[in-house]
């Protein structure tokens, strides 16, 4: 899954894309992904691209926070969560430094 939602952000042109890698962090996720839209507008998009690329491989029982507002756009689809913020937003929050970014998890190159 979390190959399918990094090429669906690529896809949707999100920006800054980080993948943290929680093992041994927590129980709610294997990853989380933090990313970037350039406006409200664009943080929709990729969230809305994101859900029904997901929807459609199969993935129910998502939680979708933050819409319509889009500043920051939170999908909690089990095994990945992923955080989609405004720039601004995501500078203020700043949950790389929280949750330790220092372990990305490596996107397989094809």
């Amino acid at each position: 899954m979390l190959q399918d939602v990094l090429a669906t952000l690529e896809d949707a042109k999100a920006e800054d894309t980080v993948a943290i890698d929680l093992a041994g962090k927590t129980s709610l996720a294997d990853a989380m992904i933090v990313t970037s839209g350039r406006s409200n507008r664009h943080v929709g998009a990729i969230a809305d691209q994101l859900i029904e690329k997901l929807k459609a491989e199969g993935h129910t029982g998502m939680r979708v926070e933050g819409m319509p507002h889009c500043d920051w756009v939170l999908i909690d689809a089990g095994d990945v969560i992923v955080h989609i913020f405004r720039p601004e937003v995501r500078s203020f929050y700043n949950l790389e430094k929280m949750w330790g970014s220092d372990r990305p998890v490596e996107r397989a190159v094809s």
